[in-house]
């Protein structure tokens, strides 16, 4: 069931609370709104919505306005949140849950950082580790950003942060068979 208000800006969901409980495995129902997770949250200042908000808004089906927002994409999973959490609602697999959902359904708004994430999976499922340049070089072309911190760029690269020819990982077959497994998963919330 969807339903939207008079002026159409808030689309409900009912079937989505328990899409994202199924996908991240957090139990959502146990918050209680006390705002421990937002308090300790080194993100928060960058967010649009804080981390309790967003709890709650996956609660109420609010979908579109939680998979659009930038707070999935600015939080940074250090798990202050889900430590300091009284009730433990794991918010980082709740984080992690919804990107993959706002991917899937094309709903990403913030789309450098997403284009980010994507590159760095993507260096990783090749390389078996993180290869700076190949990475740079690959946001650059998704962001059609080609030039805001080219200077930076140049100065990293003269100091040997960049390294022309990446590094293979001897288990990058290993590395390869994590992402299968993890991308044949069902979205029951069970991890590989």
């Amino acid at each position: 069931m969807r339903y939207a208000d008079k002026k159409g800006l808030i689309e409900y969901d009912a079937s989505f609370p328990s899409e994202v409980k199924t996908a991240s495995g957090a139990i959502i129902d146990r918050c209680y709104q006390c705002l421990t997770c937002s308090l300790g949250c080194p993100s928060a200042f960058a967010m649009d919505y804080l981390p309790n908000q967003i709890v709650r808004m996956v609660q109420l089906g609010l979908k579109q306005r939680v998979l659009t927002s930038s707070t999935i994409w600015v939080c940074a999973n250090c798990e202050a949140c889900a430590t300091r959490c009284p009730n433990q609602v794991d918010i980082v697999s709740l984080m992690d849950a919804l990107r993959e959902m706002a991917l899937r359904e094309g709903a990403v708004k913030e789309t450098a950082v997403a284009a980010f994430h994507q590159a760095f999976l993507d260096n990783v499922r090749r390389w078996g580790r993180q290869h700076e340049l190949f990475l740079m070089l690959t946001l650059k072309l998704k962001t059609k950003d080609f030039f805001s911190d080219l200077d930076l760029g140049i100065r990293m690269f003269r100091k040997g942060k960049f390294k022309m020819l990446p590094q293979r990982l001897k288990e990058t077959r290993e590395v390869r068979a994590i992402f299968q497994r993890t991308e044949k998963r069902p979205t029951g919330g069970e991890r590989a």
